[in-house]
């Protein structure tokens, strides 16, 4: 077996968060087990996936649901979904939208580098709002009959711009579905049915962050025509999904992971990330002139919230270098330690971190301040 250690690769420990460029998260044994007997079989994928679907809304209590590759995956083909329905025309020619709805409404202050997998799709993001939120009469407006959804990205969503349920609301009225894109918000674990029960057309989740399946998975959630429309416009079909094929042994590798998630004791979850934390904030803290406290941090762009992570900053007095030359040196270290950067500050998230390795990255730190 070739391993990573052959290829000259350095396993890290990760203590950014659920990170697609360091492998998200950590995919259980009964997982991996899974995917391994679900290789050892030909099956007819469109059907595995119909199954794997009406399982997964089953537990959830939701509609429907489609196994994507990938979250982002999941949100262009939610944009598929939402411009093309299960029109065969419009199928064969996406992402070239010509006679047909290609308009999706996004929140200026919602606006990120993920909402470009919409436009994969064919769709033109219409921006509307400004910096510090949108208001109703804003929205109303721009609804017309080119408007195929209206685009709502939880990362970045803002208690000041319109609530979620007066979007729904404005969109219902004049037909336009709403797409979400949640991608990392797990936990809570509610999540997954909440924005359905509250009326969203499309969730879009990721499979590979705290659900701790195969990273190459995503999950969508919702109305059951445009789930539908979804897998219309997804691989094995010829169509703007063709190259976002999920395999067999992902697909049961998610379902396996699911399972195990809604099964998963989110209180003594919770406990760890705290004991882990307070590990590190004692530990660092002892050190004069360092200064590191337990915070809850809600700017945008911070997925999820509920997770208590670490801020650490220093004096001059300890070191001259920078947030960032440490965050390098932790990295080209050994181990190799991953952390996150935010203004003037080190962040350490305890979301992927093995029980026992906040003291490897405490130790760490301690080194790279030295």
């Amino acid at each position: 077996m070739i391993t990573y250690k052959d290829l000259g690769v350095r396993p890290v420990i990760n203590a950014w968060g659920t990170v697609t460029r360091v492998g998200g998260s950590l995919m259980p044994e009964g997982v991996l087990s899974a995917m391994v007997e679900a290789g050892r079989h030909y099956v007819y994928i469109p059907e595995l996936q119909d199954a794997a679907g009406r399982y997964i809304a089953d537990k959830l209590g939701v509609e429907a649901a489609y196994i994507s590759s990938g979250a982002s995956a999941g949100m262009t083909l939610a944009a598929a979904a939402c411009m093309g329905r299960q029109n065969p025309r419009i199928r064969s020619q996406l992402p070239d939208t010509s006679n047909c709805k290609s308009e999706i409404i996004a929140f200026r202050d919602m606006r990120n580098k993920y909402d470009q997998a919409f436009r994969v799709a064919g769709a033109t993001l219409v921006e509307i709002g400004w910096s510090k939120g949108t208001e109703d009469w804003e929205l109303e407006t721009a609804i017309t009959e080119e408007t195929a959804a209206v685009a709502y990205i939880l990362e970045h969503a803002h208690p000041r711009g319109i609530p979620l349920d007066r979007i729904i609301q404005i969109a219902h009225e004049r037909d336009v579905p709403v797409i979400v894109d949640a991608a990392a918000e797990l936990p809570p674990v509610e999540n997954l049915w909440k924005f359905s029960h509250l009326g969203v057309d499309l969730t879009i989740f990721s499979g590979g962050k705290d659900i701790c399946g195969p990273q190459s998975t995503g999950l969508i959630v919702g109305r059951q025509d445009l789930i539908k429309s979804c897998a219309f416009h997804a691989c094995p079909n010829h169509a703007v999904g063709r190259g976002m094929k999920v395999g067999k042994e992902e697909i049961m590798g998610f379902v396996n992971a699911l399972d195990k998630y809604l099964q998963q004791d989110f209180d003594q979850e919770m406990k760890q990330w705290e004991d882990q934390v307070s590990y590190i904030v004692d530990s660092l803290s002892s050190i004069e002139g360092v200064f590191a406290k337990r915070v809850f941090p809600a700017d945008p762009g911070i997925q999820p919230i509920y997770i208590p992570r670490v801020h650490v900053q220093w004096t001059p007095d300890v070191t001259e270098r920078s947030v960032t030359e440490i965050r390098d040196v932790l990295t080209d270290g050994e181990p190799c330690v991953i952390v996150g950067v935010s203004d003037d500050f080190l962040v350490i998230n305890p979301q992927m971190l093995l029980e026992g390795q906040e003291q490897i990255v405490a130790e760490c730190i301690k080194r790279a301040l030295e």
